[in-house]
């Protein structure tokens, strides 16, 4: 799918990357403490250190903002997983690594995450059928890092057990954030990651047993 391009009517790419950085640091913080409806665009400009005039430059409007913030989470994952896939190891070490990348990722940006699932239902009717498919194509990741694994004979699963297991992978990280609150108390980020990479392994490795006994 296309990327959806949010006006800018400032030139240097750099710049405006900058600028939409301070403003999502800014939003987050206000999505999360009033919620999308709630907040201002001149609140979110004063959050992010300039006018509204110099917000009006960098976006049209609020809901800019939130697709913005959205579209972000998933820059950075893919960033991180297509490290894994470029190096094309098809080991479990690699996919361990890709897993952990991608809890690390969640956990760096867990307020963006929190905002993004609460008011993903105020993006705009374009702006909400991407970010879906970005969270698709970020499962799609883990598919591609599984399915090397099974080619070079690490692992021994069907094509929907790939499928299914990628959005386990994608769903366990989303917990993280979304319990991180009780589940800190009991582990850090660390122990939590090696903790459910370990129960990934241990079942993908009965399913080995499975599919060859099959």
């Amino acid at each position: 799918m296309k990327k959806r391009e949010v006006h800018a009517s400032v030139k240097d790419e750099r710049l405006v990357q900058r600028r939409r950085n301070q403003m999502i640091k800014g939003a987050v913080a206000l999505f999360k403490e009033k919620g999308f409806h709630r907040t201002t665009t001149r609140e979110i400009a004063k959050a992010a250190g300039f006018s509204i005039g110099t917000l009006y430059e960098y976006i049209r409007t609020k809901e800019d903002v939130l697709y913005l913030v959205c579209d972000s989470i998933y820059d950075h994952v893919s960033e991180r997983l297509q490290q894994d896939l470029e190096q094309k190891q098809g080991t479990l070490k690699s996919l361990k690594q890709g897993i952990a990348n991608y809890f690390r990722v969640i956990d760096e940006m867990q307020a963006e995450v929190l905002v993004m699932y609460q008011e993903a239902k105020s993006l705009t009717k374009d702006a909400l059928p991407y970010v879906l498919k970005k969270e698709l194509q970020m499962a799609g990741m883990f598919e591609k890092l599984l399915t090397l694994c099974v080619e070079n004979g690490e692992l021994h699963l069907t094509d929907e057990q790939v499928k299914i297991i990628s959005h386990n992978i994608i769903v366990e990280g989303q917990m993280w954030s979304f319990r991180r609150w009780a589940l800190q108390k009991s582990f850090t980020l660390e122990e939590y990651i090696e903790l459910q990479t370990n129960l990934l392994i241990t079942g993908l490795t009965n399913m080995n047993k499975g599919n060859s006994e099959h």
